[in-house]
């Protein structure tokens, strides 16, 4: 089986201040999640609960390398199930305006089943993913992409997802993010996350 999903670590927000921004590609980023895997046979959606931990670092004026772990798990069933994935990869921006950038971005991902006492699988492959950040306000922003992954032991599978924060001050901002797409074939995952960044 194959995951897509962004996790998460609820981190401590500084006071709110009114703060004038601009886009950032260098932070950090930590929030909690809900992933949501939906199978045709099932007549319900299966729920994992876990963290994520993000960065991304700029490396010229143009391109950006980013990079996270995240982590998620279910035990309903009496069997304890986690979910991991690893990603890095490379970016670029093209401005579009003094408020909004085009967004391309190629990524390497690893993902691990572990079943407590029984094993694990892993699976590895590319992301190629395209989209646009823009400052809706002083104070807040959004984003959307749409991505497609593939490759080594992925089929092929595309997703999108739709993002916002919301800035206490220059450094400290809420993000939200919602993705959805497949997972393969016969399940689709949506991801539910919520939490902090630190941008520099």
């Amino acid at each position: 089986m194959k995951t897509q999903f962004a996790l998460a670590l609820l981190l401590a927000v500084a006071p709110l201040a009114a703060s004038a921004g601009e886009l950032s590609y260098t932070y950090v980023e930590a929030g909690i999640a809900q992933v949501d895997v939906d199978i045709d046979e099932f007549a319900s959606s299966v729920d994992f609960d876990g963290f994520q931990l993000r960065g991304s670092v700029a490396v010229s004026d143009a391109f950006y390398l980013f990079g996270g772990h995240g982590s998620t798990n279910n035990d309903d069933a009496g069997l304890d199930i986690d979910f991991s994935e690893s990603q890095f990869g490379v970016g670029y921006h093209f401005g579009l305006s003094e408020r909004a950038d085009l967004l391309a971005e190629l990524g390497a991902v690893r993902q691990e089943i572990d079943f407590d006492g029984i094993g694990s699988v892993e699976a590895d492959g590319g992301r190629a993913s395209v989209g646009v950040r823009a400052l809706l306000s002083d104070n807040f922003e959004g984003w959307v992409k749409a991505s497609y992954s593939d490759g080594g032991d992925f089929d092929g599978g595309f997703s999108g997802l739709v993002g916002a924060q919301w800035k206490f001050n220059p450094t400290w901002g809420l993000i939200g993010e919602i993705e959805s797409g497949e997972l393969d074939e016969q399940a689709d995952l949506t991801k539910y996350l919520v939490g902090v960044r630190a941008s520099f």
